[in-house]
């Protein structure tokens, strides 16, 4: 019987209880696990936490089933760890999940649907990893996020449509990146100007590349600059009505170039082409065009008018000055018809 009894106790201890070299508080719901030294999530975490500090571990993979017993984690922090890649649904159990850091890992990529089913989803830190791309969609019902981090990462680019799968976004971080502004970015520039006209937050986007834009600021490279890039970037423009009045949703998809090296980023730099490369220059072009023409229009008519002017005024003067002396005649006209009535 003593036996049985402490098999239950133990039994209890091991669902309930807390992982060794953890903190579990019952009171705040939270597991304290970080600087222990893991390699994986500890097993056995208590189920009614809803915060698990990670931090500072050595963990380097997230096997699938990890987060099975605590579904109601709202904060996960796994920062400063080893992971080098997360696998698509490591976190799909955690469906009342709001925050999630993976700050400082050695994260190089994030697939497709990474993040899928975390409809509470909030804030999403990417910051200080090694990511040199992110797909276009980071997921099924990841709509709600507020807070995407980005910074100190190795991307080039960034898929405009993965932005547009985020429609409650406020504050987006893109710092110390290797932003390449050729014709792979322009959606995203065009993307950024709207965001921040809604009331959006961001740092900015630096260019590190080509050279004659290496260290200014995207928003600040004129819309000339990309007059050579693909029709349907400048259509995207167009249809955009620059940042006024931004209703599209998921447009044509962009940036499906490959990755240019040197080579291919010198097809997509300006060529010395005039020619509107936006609204707001086009309708420049036709008002300008209207008033030349209009005063035009004004000094043909002036000219017309003084013509009239002038040849009513010659005409009156004939009338009056030359008309009466013919009928009149002079001395010596009127003495022979006088001497022929006689």
């Amino acid at each position: 019987n003593w036996l049985l009894v402490w098999s239950v106790i133990s039994l209890a201890h091991t669902t309930h209880g807390c992982p060794d070299k953890c903190l579990c508080y019952t009171a705040s719901k939270t597991a304290d696990c970080k600087n222990r030294g893991f390699t994986e999530i500890p097993a056995r975490l208590p189920p009614e936490i809803q915060i698990l500090q990670l931090q500072n571990n050595r963990i380097w993979r997230i096997n699938q089933n990890a987060f099975t017993a605590t579904p109601l984690l709202k904060i996960l922090d796994l920062s400063n760890n080893s992971l080098s890649s997360v696998a698509p649904g490591a976190f799909q159990k955690l469906r009342y999940l709001q925050v999630l850091n993976l700050t400082r890992n050695l994260i190089h990529y994030i697939e497709n649907k990474t993040f899928s089913f975390l409809p509470h989803l909030k804030e999403l830190d990417l910051s200080s990893n090694s990511i040199i791309r992110l797909p276009e969609t980071f997921g099924n019902s990841t709509g709600n996020i507020t807070l995407l981090s980005v910074k100190h990462n190795k991307l080039q680019k960034m898929e405009r449509i993965l932005l547009e799968s985020l429609p409650n976004l406020k504050v987006v971080l893109f710092k110390d990146n290797p932003w390449q502004c050729n014709c792979n970015i322009f959606s995203l520039k065009l993307w950024l100007e709207s965001f921040l006209y809604r009331g959006g937050i961001s740092d900015g986007i630096i260019c590190s590349a080509p050279g004659i834009r290496k260290g200014r600021d995207l928003l600040k490279v004129p819309y000339e600059l990309f007059g050579a890039c693909p029709l349907r970037t400048a259509h995207v423009h167009l249809a955009s009505g620059h940042h006024h009045g931004w209703e599209q949703r998921s447009g044509p998809k962009q940036g499906h170039q490959a990755e240019l090296g040197d080579s291919g980023r010198a097809s997509c730099e300006p060529k010395a082409k005039t020619r509107p490369v936006s609204l707001r220059h086009a309708i420049a072009t036709v008002v300008i065009t209207g008033v030349v023409c209009g005063i035009v229009c004004l000094m043909m008519l002036a000219a017309a008018v003084y013509g009239c002017a002038y040849a009513a005024i010659t005409a009156k003067y004939h009338k009056e000055h030359l008309a009466p002396g013919r009928q009149q005649g002079t001395p010596e006209e009127k003495e022979p018809l006088e001497r022929s009535l006689a």
